[in-house]
């Protein structure tokens, strides 16, 4: 397998905080890879790092190019998808006119809107719905699917099941692997480890804005030390 993200010796910043320490990560092509912690470990920055959104330095390669010093949107335009964990949504537009955003203007896309409504029939039920009326595990879908209609090779998903129900966790989970199954590489920011370790090829896990563990599920399954100093509550 060739790596289509990786991750060197990355240090990030919010003004002189410092919060990552030469974090190291590889996503190879058509893997999930999980990013498990508790909160406050830096593991949304990490993502935020990546996509040009926090200072940093050290090295992001993305299919084999530099991105570090590449505003958000270039980086975007290259191919990098990003799930932020807050949805980030238009609430007064549609939820076909929010979809319809997410592409990219001069780029054939794999991916159109009846391919989004095909695997979420819940979004054709309400396509032209105000987006800030949606339940949560909607606008979860929504912001997953806008940013597939932009054609990204790899999506960065920033703790996609936070605040659904145990119905919905399932749903995503499934979608996840069903994106994979079309080629798509995945970085799953998630503090739920059992859908992590049910989808993942490989998991890393930080602490202290480093990364302390890198492995398989069924290895992290057999460390109890990591699991109970870096993941236990």
């Amino acid at each position: 397998m060739s790596a289509i993200l990786e991750l060197k010796n990355l240090h990030a910043y919010y003004g002189k905080s410092h919060v990552l320490h030469g974090v190291d990560l590889v996503v190879n092509e058509g893997e999930i890879v999980s990013l498990l912690g508790r909160n406050g470990v830096g593991r949304s920055t990490t993502v935020k790092a990546a996509m040009g959104q926090v200072d940093a330095t050290g090295s992001v390669l993305f299919k084999g190019e530099e991105m570090i010093g590449l505003k958000a949107f270039e980086i975007a335009h290259k191919g990098l998808g990003y799930v932020p964990e807050n949805r980030d949504i238009f609430p007064s537009l549609t939820v076909e006119q929010n979809l319809i955003l997410g592409e990219k203007k001069g780029k054939v896309s794999r991916w159109s809107l009846d391919d989004m409504y095909q695997m979420f029939p819940r979004l054709k039920e309400r396509q032209h719905t105000a987006a800030g009326v949606l339940s949560g595990g909607e606008q979860q879908m929504l912001t997953l699917c806008r940013t597939l209609m932009g054609d990204p090779d790899l999506i960065m998903i920033d703790e996609p099941t936070e605040g659904l129900a145990p119905k919905i966790v399932d749903l995503v989970a499934e979608y996840l692997m069903a994106l994979k199954n079309r080629g798509i590489s995945i970085l799953l920011v998630e503090q739920k480890l059992a859908i992590a370790m049910e989808i993942s090829q490989r998991v890393y896990v930080m602490g202290h804005g480093a990364i302390v563990f890198e492995g398989t599920p069924q290895e992290l399954r057999n460390d109890a030390n990591v699991r109970r100093e870096w993941l236990e509550v």
